[in-house]
């Protein structure tokens, strides 16, 4: 019986310590990587359609 608490107890302590593990290695989630070129803007959008121009 006390083999079977030892045991529990050890993998008890694995599971907890491998739960920690992952939590510090990804616990922030997905972070985009910052762009060094900006963002677009309805500012930049042509004045009139591509369509109706005259080419």
């Amino acid at each position: 019986m006390e083999t079977l608490a030892v045991v529990l107890i050890v993998l008890l302590l694995i599971v907890l310590a491998a739960t920690v593990s992952s939590l510090l290695k990804d616990g922030r989630g997905h972070t985009p990587p910052e762009r060094s070129e900006k963002d677009w803007a309805a500012l930049d959008l042509p004045s009139i359609s591509y369509t109706l121009r005259n080419y």
